[in-house]
């Protein structure tokens, strides 16, 4: 039974890897293809009786690589547009 789990686990691992990888190749003969998407900024400001203030900041512009996975030091675009409204805990 272990000798399965570790070759599943290991199958899993390798599989990952070389998605990665294909990911980054294509992300970088594509010229590291770069987008833009609009997220929501909003402050959470804790008050007492565990209730929570929501202050807006506005909205901005925020950069993101066109890639599977997150590529030169950006989200990916596919998660910035599914995730617009972004809260910052103070």
């Amino acid at each position: 039974m272990v000798k399965w789990l570790r070759r599943i686990v290991v199958g899993l691992v390798a599989v990952f890897v070389a998605l990665y990888c294909g990911d980054w190749a294509v992300y970088k003969m594509r010229g590291a293809p770069q987008g833009s998407v609009t997220v929501n900024r909003t402050l959470v400001v804790p008050l007492k009786g565990n209730k929570s203030e929501y202050d807006y900041l506005g909205s901005s512009d925020v950069p993101c690589s066109v890639s599977i996975f997150s590529q030169g030091g950006e989200s990916p675009c596919w998660q910035l547009r599914r995730n617009q409204n972004q809260n910052t805990n103070l």
